[in-house]
């Protein structure tokens, strides 16, 4: 089984219209995951949705290691620290910082991990996007921010000098994914810079329109993964 999770713009794709609707019982509780054939889609935020910072992100990933899913590939949304990192291309994390937003399933145990993210699957992903023409990087640093704010200008002055990319979902999904040594590759959509890196002012509908300008892509990527069986 392969897995794909995805913000609430994910959840209104056409690609996942006729899919099966499960509900999973987990011990961090209910979700609900989209099921055909050999993939599992699962809406991060879930429904009604969860703000970023209260998006339950244990239950999801233990839904897709119930699932049985081998393999998972996370469409995050980014705004980005770099100018050379444009809003409207893609980035594929090859690292992360997220030092103050720990998720764990080994909160009683004395138990730990050496992050690291999977260079197969990285690989794979820049392949699959030189192949189908999108804009991505392949490498880069993702810094995780608690949300549900953006960030200050002094913020991203400080965080741009140590990564490339900024969001608040990826970090946490990765290391809970590395802790039930499941592959995980991210697909970073950049929607926008972050705050004081340009001189425009940032606005939420920036955001949002840039968003929908990268769907098309994203939407692309998914079905020839699905085609493909992300292998």
């Amino acid at each position: 089984m392969n897995g794909i999770i995805g913000g609430t713009s994910l959840l209104n794709s056409s690609i996942f219209a006729s899919w099966d609707e499960r509900r999973i019982e987990t011990p961090y509780g209910d979700i609900y995951a989209k099921v055909k054939d050999n993939m599992v889609f699962i809406q991060r935020h879930g429904n009604p949705p969860a703000p970023p910072h209260l998006i339950n992100h244990r239950a999801n990933i233990w839904a897709f290691k119930k699932l049985d899913v081998n393999k998972i590939l996370s469409v995050n949304s980014v705004g980005s620290l770099k100018l050379k990192f444009k809003p409207g291309t893609f980035v594929i994390p090859d690292d992360f910082i997220s030092l103050w937003s720990i998720s764990t399933f080994f909160e009683n145990e004395m138990k730990f991990i050496v992050p690291e993210m999977y260079e197969g699957e990285r690989k794979y992903l820049s392949a699959l996007c030189k192949e189908l023409r999108i804009n991505a990087y392949c490498g880069g640093t993702y810094i995780q921010t608690a949300g549900p704010r953006l960030e200050t200008k002094a913020e991203i002055m400080m965080l741009k000098r140590f990564g490339d990319i900024v969001g608040m979902t990826m970090a946490s999904e990765a290391i809970l994914c590395m802790e039930y040594k499941i592959p995980h590759v991210s697909l970073c959509s950049v929607d926008n810079y972050c705050n004081g890196i340009i001189k425009v002012p940032l606005t939420m509908e920036e955001i949002g329109r840039n968003w929908q300008n990268n769907m098309n892509s994203i939407e692309t990527m998914i079905k020839a993964i699905i085609e493909k069986d992300f292998s």
